[in-house]
């Protein structure tokens, strides 16, 4: 059966100051088809949805819809046209409930005119349950979700709309295995419904598991289009990146002397926590959504200061009451969330890199020069390959690869004896992800301590020393590199086994 072509974009250039986004791509979109689109952090995928949903204008090229060429002046007009999008930022308003954010701007309305407040709770508890959300209400505050719980809505918001076309830029980064699943079958749904779907994802063995098929843009320029049953990840890698990738390399830095000692740590979100971690190691910190790490790794770094117990660090006890204690005492954190939490979106990448550590370098001043300042963001984009036209440039136009290696650059230059890192390959590509796993192992070579959260079992697996597992706030495993497993890390996580 020959499906119908819901989408063309056609010859589509977009350029922004020192930077071509999108170079005379094409794409096409079939009704019933998951078509995943695949590209490094700044290959242009975003650009490209950005311009679909209406949010951008694109220099050159066409739109065509059912067949017409059609023109997206904003958002409200891709909508009208049928198309929805899920982006990986958040898009919710987080003081509103989740009824008036699922239903932004399409609220039933009475004969008054007025909002229909009980249909609206209505229609979203239908979307709710379908989408298996039976723990989140309607009029709830879309504050008091967890991150992904929140994705979970951003989806339903999306399908509130009934699109023809539906745009999911990393669904499920944020969310447990379950949630993962029912996005599964709401693809699968709307696929049988003659949905036409867009899927980008950095997570291969999603795109092989339920797109039809695979385009591949590099440096803003197509680089090709497979059906994904007749190619294979290793091919599309080596289209995104244009190299093989090593495999995660684990190497031994591990070193005897303990540098950060936790003793029965209790704080919002987790309880009694003991755990040491020593100086060149890489300690990995498993466990669901919910299950406290985050909320521990702000108590250490004194983000959360509502905490009992004790933290040693190098075998003397230390009170850590704001982060600037942490930053005295030799520490360093790259937060889950990097925009909100890690960097200044309106300020250069040379700012950005210095913003931690101002008074460093070799002259011996308070503060830095402009000609220091620049000298050391040059160094660390040289270090971390930054892909930046510009150390001038601001980070909100970078891509998130980028933006995550300026976090670890401007903790780098504070020389951290111990680093804290959640999510570190949070919607990243492959590509920057192997170049952040040479960094880590470069830095426990040198002697750095890390503590590292991640829910990639793949990669806590391929890097780590040794391995926590949290479940509900409580550790329930300290899990040595000779006897780590998936299935067991997995059956701790769940709360289903407890190391004695």
């Amino acid at each position: 059966m020959v499906k119908s072509t819901l989408l063309n974009l056609r010859h589509i250039t977009k350029t922004y100051p020192g930077v071509v986004a999108l170079d005379r791509v094409s794409f096409d979109l079939l009704a019933g088809e998951v078509h995943a689109l695949c590209g490094e952090n700044g290959a242009g995928k975003s650009t490209l949805m950005n311009v679909l949903s209406g949010n951008q204008q694109p220099d050159r090229g066409e739109i065509i819809l059912g067949g017409e060429a059609v023109v997206l002046p904003n958002q409200k007009k891709a909508q009208e046209a049928g198309i929805g999008i899920v982006y990986q930022e958040k898009s919710l308003v987080s003081e509103l409930s989740v009824a008036d954010n699922v239903f932004a701007g399409i609220q039933p309305c009475n004969t008054w005119g007025f909002i229909d407040r009980q249909a609206l709770f209505a229609k979203t508890q239908d979307l709710l349950e379908r989408l298996r959300l039976t723990t989140i209400h309607p009029q709830q505050l879309v504050s008091t979700l967890s991150p992904g719980k929140q994705q979970m809505v951003e989806i339903a918001k999306a399908l509130a709309q009934e699109p023809n076309i539906l745009i999911l830029d990393e669904p499920t980064a944020a969310l447990s295995d379950d949630d993962t699943s029912v996005v599964f079958d709401i693809v699968r749904d709307l696929k049988a419904k003659g949905v036409g779907i867009i899927y980008i994802s950095h997570r291969m063995h999603e795109i092989f598991k339920i797109g039809d098929r695979v385009t591949v843009l590099k440096d803003g320029k197509f680089q090709g289009l497979h059906n994904t049953q007749d190619t294979n990840v290793d091919e599309i890698i080596r289209l995104m990146v244009g190299r093989d990738l090593q495999d995660l390399n684990y190497q031994d830095h591990f070193q005897s002397d303990v540098v950060l000692q936790v003793k029965d740590l209790d704080g919002e979100g987790f309880s009694d926590i003991s755990f040491s971690l020593h100086r060149g190691e890489i300690l990995g910190l498993a466990g669901l959504v919910g299950a406290g790490r985050t909320e521990l790794a702000r108590a250490i770094f004194g983000i959360d200061k509502n905490k009992t117990g004790t933290i040693k660090i190098n075998d003397e006890s230390v009170r850590i009451r704001h982060p600037q204690d942490a930053i005295q005492f030799g520490l360093g954190y790259l937060p889950e969330h990097r925009k909100e939490q890690g960097l200044f979106l309106d300020m250069s990448v040379v700012e950005n890199v210095v913003s931690t550590n101002l008074d460093v370098g070799d002259s011996g001043k308070i503060w830095m020069d402009t000609a220091e300042m620049r000298r050391v963001a040059d160094h660390f984009v040289e270090k971390l390959d930054i892909r930046t036209p510009s150390i001038n440039q601001k980070v909100v136009y970078l891509s998130g690869g980028n933006q995550q290696k300026i976090v670890l650059g401007k903790w780098l230059l504070r020389k951290p004896d111990i680093l804290i890192v959640d999510e570190p390959t949070h919607g990243i590509d492959v590509g920057a992800k192997s170049e952040i796993y040479r960094l880590f192992n470069e830095l426990s070579a040198s002697g750095t301590a890390i503590l590292m959260i991640s829910s990639e079992l793949t990669e806590l697996i391929g890097l780590c020393d040794r391995i926590l597992v949290m479940s509900h706030g409580e550790l329930m495993a300290s899990i040595d590199r000779p006897d780590f497993s998936e299935e067991e890390i997995i059956q701790y996580s769940s709360g289903l086994k407890r190391m004695p």
